[in-house]
């Protein structure tokens, strides 16, 4: 079976701290972390933290033995005050100056552990976040990659038989997800860029990327289980396979940059001499071919796109820059 992190990041054996927020995740998403750890490396480290004498941690209980889970007893002193926290802040630090692992794998929802990601980061440590669809954004951008453990749950397919839980509070906010639109537009900007440097575009580039910028990212939102499957069916990219490499370009338009080059002709010179403001013209031609985007040819404007079409020249006037017809030799005399 493909493997989608192996795809996307390549195979790694790394060590891994498991540390998990007891109080704060639920036990039916044991099995999907440690099965999605496997992909990254090697678990050094397995502890859970909580109040294990509260009658509400019956079903981790019932876990801890058969996974091989070190639980860390912490008893809630004060009520409303998070004890465990502490606990699992103080552990990771000393975990981290004994130098035998080479990344973090945090689970909680808690946006408490923020300035704990940041601070192994800083340390050179990679740091896999988990947390349900309530993690704060502070906690996922602290985090190396941040993975939702909905998305687990599907993938592996846990407690299927379980309750739904409830509906996030709306003082959760909205769903924290990419739109699909701006990952395409940056896959797009990456292939440009090597492609200007004379350099194909690996996929597993492309992931490492992608995860750089959107440390949430998942191909998972998505309704897909490997991002050359999520490549694969949009129409702005190719995947070409050779042996074990893959590679990642920019679909053929299928002469669509060439309609829309006569298209802007055709405006421009319907305008007549006064030409046509640059801002209407983009407009009417994203409402005329809404899939194409002038950054896929490499160009950083509109204005530079339009500059490169032979019959056009760009003017500029105290309204802002207009698309004219260039002059002809004999008119220029």
């Amino acid at each position: 079976m493909e493997n989608r992190q192996h795809e996307e990041m390549g195979v790694e054996e790394l060590r891994f701290a498991i540390l998990i927020d007891g109080d704060n995740i639920s036990a039916k998403y044991i099995e999907g972390i440690l099965n999605e750890m496997a992909n990254y490396g090697v678990a050094t480290y397995k502890r859970i933290y909580g109040d294990w004498t509260s009658p509400g941690s019956a079903k981790w209980r019932d876990e801890l033995l058969a996974k091989s889970i070190t639980p860390i007893q912490q008893f809630a002193n004060v009520t409303g005050k998070n004890a465990t926290d502490s606990a699992l802040i103080i552990d990771a630090m000393d975990i981290l100056y004994g130098g035998m692992v080479d990344g973090f794998c945090i689970v909680s929802s808690d946006s408490d552990f923020t300035r704990l990601a940041s601070r192994l980061r800083e340390s050179g440590m990679r740091v896999i976040g988990m947390g349900e669809e309530k993690t704060p954004q502070s906690f996922r951008n602290a985090c190396t990659k941040f993975i939702r453990l909905e998305n687990i749950l599907d993938t592996y397919e846990q407690d299927i038989g379980d309750e739904p839980e409830e509906a996030a509070s709306e003082t959760s906010g909205k769903r924290h997800r990419t739109s699909r639109k701006s990952v395409e537009n940056t896959i797009a900007t990456i292939i440009t860029e090597n492609a200007n440097k004379g350099k194909t575009t690996g996929l597993g580039e492309v992931g490492s990327r992608l995860n750089n910028k959107y440390p949430d990212f998942d191909v998972r939102d998505y309704g897909y289980s490997l991002l050359s499957k999520f490549l694969e069916e949009s129409s702005r990219f190719t995947v070409n396979k050779t042996g074990r490499s893959q590679t990642v370009a920019l679909a053929e338009e299928n002469d669509t940059e060439r309609q829309v080059t006569a298209f802007i002709v055709k405006k421009v010179k319907a305008a007549g001499k006064a030409g046509i403001e640059l801002g209407y013209l983009g407009n009417l031609v994203h409402a005329a071919f809404p899939g194409f985007s002038w950054k896929d040819k490499g160009y950083s404007k509109f204005s530079k796109f339009v500059q490169h079409i032979r019959p056009v020249n760009i003017v500029d006037d105290t309204h802002g820059g207009r698309a004219v017809c260039r002059k002809s030799k004999q008119e220029k005399k």
